[in-house]
């Protein structure tokens, strides 16, 4: 689900996987991994991803 929201996202954003990887210095293939639910995403990383590398704002709610 986060894999395909950064996928969307990254694709909107007109933005190579190899260019989002540059722009938070991981490599490719993570990015590729993630997009891909191939591996599992930390919070920093998803904050990472969306503010620094596609200039999205990212909330977090917690619900009781």
């Amino acid at each position: 689900l986060i894999g395909e929201l950064i996928k969307a996202e990254r694709k909107s954003a007109n933005i190579t996987q190899e260019a989002l990887a540059d722009r938070i210095g991981v490599k490719k293939s993570f990015i590729s991994r993630i997009e891909n639910g191939k591996t599992d995403i930390q919070l920093s990383t998803l904050y990472r991803l969306m503010e620094i590398g596609l200039g999205k704002t990212v909330n977090v709610t917690i619900g009781g």
